[in-house]
Parts: C-alpha cells; structure tokens; sequence
C-alpha cells in the first residue's frame, strides 16, 4: 500500500531553562508546528501484519524563545524524521480497517543556525526515539483509500552553546495525518 497525507506537525515543546542565557524556568523554547507532505509504503506480511515506512523531505523549524509573552526568535534548523512502525490491522478486508502501530524514529538534525544574542547554539545532530500509531483506511473504490492517522513520536535533543550541554530539548510531536492510499 502506498499512501500521501497532508500531516499537521504539533510540537510538544518542553524544555529545560537555560541559566546561562538568563532563562527562567517559566520561560519556553518554542519550535513552530507545520503542515508538511508525507508518503509512506506499507508492507503486508499476512492480511493483519503490516510494516509501514514514512518517508518527507527535511523540515525547516522556527525557533523563539518565550520570556513573560515576549518573544524573541532565536533562529532555525532542519529535521529529516523518518519512521519504521509495525502495524497491526485489526479488520482485513472490511470496508473500515483500523490499525494500530509501534515503531522507531530516527531524526536527522542540520542546518542548525541559532543563537541567543551573541551566543551560538547547537542542536544534537540526531535523534532516536519511540513512534506509536492509531490509524484507519476507508475503502473508497478499487484499490483506492481515505486514510487517516495520528501519530505520537519521540523526538529530543540536547541544546549545546559552546559544546556544552546547556539544555535538553523534548519536541515530542503529535502527527494527525489525512490522505488517500492505494494498495496494490
């Protein structure tokens, strides 16, 4: 099965203060939501057990720094997030197929260009986390589907300012997808 969604990209936005920069612990770091494109191609082992590979072109994200309701941007960087999910679909065959899935997420973190003032940040260059999944394909005509799809992925990274860790980053994105399918 081949899909293409639209996904709404809704990031978690916990991060731990940054004493250096003067950051309260009331302050946050924020990291812009986006809609972005997506394709993914499942695999069916058997009619219920499938794998599900997702597949986007690198993100560019919005960094701001959220002092008392003022905001100050601190810069941008880019994410590539595939992930791998083991699915389980729980009606084979019927006209509404609900799935469920667990997986791995590995993001690729570049072209990083922050700072806070003078002081140059750095993100961790990469992360590896959980994914899980709920998910139902509607079978429209032939081998057509609506599909819809919400996903909840791991997605963390140190912040560093002069190679040191100065803060950790939990960016946790909820991914509430909708897209058509075709199953070949």
């Amino acid at each position: 099965m081949v899909r293409v969604r639209a996904v709404n990209m809704d990031m978690a936005n916990q991060s731990d203060p940054i004493p250096a920069l003067g950051v309260t612990a009331t302050d946050t770091i924020e990291v812009s939501d986006k809609t972005i494109p997506e394709l993914d191609i499942s695999y069916f082992f058997t009619p219920n057990w499938a794998a599900e590979l997702v597949l986007t072109y690198p993100q560019k994200h919005d960094v701001t720094l959220v002092n008392n309701g003022t905001r100050t941007a601190l810069g941008t960087f880019k994410h590539l997030p595939p992930v791998l999910s083991l699915q389980y679909h729980f009606k084979p065959g019927a006209k509404f197929q609900p799935y469920a899935g667990l997986g791995v997420n590995y993001t690729k973190i570049s072209s990083v260009k922050l700072a806070a003032g003078a002081q140059p940040l750095e993100l961790e260059g990469h992360s590896t986390g959980l994914a899980f999944n709920l998910g139902a394909d509607y079978h429209l005509q032939d081998n057509m589907y609506l599909n819809v799809d919400i996903k909840k992925v791991q997605l963390r990274s140190d912040v560093l300012a002069n190679g040191a860790v100065v803060s950790k980053a939990k960016l946790d994105p909820l991914l509430v997808g909708v897209g058509i399918g075709w199953r070949f």
